[in-house]
Order: C-alpha cells, then sequence, then structure tokens
C-alpha cells in the first residue's frame, strides 16, 4: 500500500513548476501502477496550450473555474467543481483559468517526475523521457 500526503510532497522534488503551474506528482512511473497521478494548481488568469501526443490523461476538477477548448475543433467546455475531462484522443487542447484551478490528472503511461514541456506543449514518449 501506498500512502502519500500532498502537503508533505511540496518542495520536494516531486513537485514540478512551470509557466504559472504546479504539479505535485504523488503517484509516478516507478511506483509500478501503470499510470501517474498529480495535483495540479493553475494560477488564475493563465492559459495553457498542451498536446500530450504521447500519453492520454484523464483531469477532474476539485475547485476553481476555467475552460478548455479543443483545439482540433474550437469546442469550448466550462470547467468547474465536478467536471472530469479526458484527452482519449491526444487531443490538443487550451485550458484557461479563471480562478485558480485545482486539478487531480492521470497520466497513461505513467510519467516519471522529470518530464518539461516540449515545444508543442508534449511529453517526450515514455521511452525517451528516460534516456
Amino acid at each position: 500500500m501506498i500512502i502519500r500526503d500532498m502537503n508533505e510532497l511540496k518542495n520536494t522534488e516531486r513537485t514540478v513548476s512551470d509557466a504559472r503551474w504546479t504539479s505535485i506528482r504523488m503517484l509516478l512511473a516507478d511506483d509500478g501502477m501503470g499510470f501517474s497521478f498529480h495535483i495540479t494548481i493553475i494560477e488564475p488568469g493563465s492559459e495553457h496550450t498542451f498536446h500530450y501526443k504521447n500519453h492520454f490523461e484523464s483531469v477532474y476538477c476539485i475547485s476553481g473555474t476555467g475552460s478548455i477548448e479543443d483545439l482540433a475543433t474550437g469546442e469550448v467546455h466550462e470547467i468547474k467543481p465536478g467536471v472530469m475531462y479526458a484527452l482519449d484522443k491526444h487531443d490538443k487542447h487550451t485550458l484557461r483559468a479563471t480562478e485558480e484551478l485545482v486539478l487531480a490528472c492521470c497520466f497513461n503511461p505513467p510519467v516519471t517526475g522529470t518530464e518539461v514541456h516540449q515545444a508543442d506543449g508534449s511529453y517526450a514518449a515514455p521511452a525517451e523521457a528516460v534516456a
């Protein structure tokens, strides 16, 4: 059994920050679960374009408000507590935070914890990330 306290992971190697977001990596590839699990905090007023070409991601909104735009279709969906979205087609998208968003995120395949977003908004494929 794995037990982790998000508050104890803050300011450790399991906390990754980038341009106006912070992700606390609760489960990573080396935990052997087959997925990674993160709590991600998106700063209010920020906008982020991501394209996880090598991963599937599902996201559940714990708190805050914003929107997600599917860049292939132009559809915009409201994000608020209780809403989940899943990027089942490696969907390129723009996430906008009206208020601070607190999101629970799962990635498959799991991330290692060292990934950074590439220029196209993706993480490297797992074999590349380990190399």
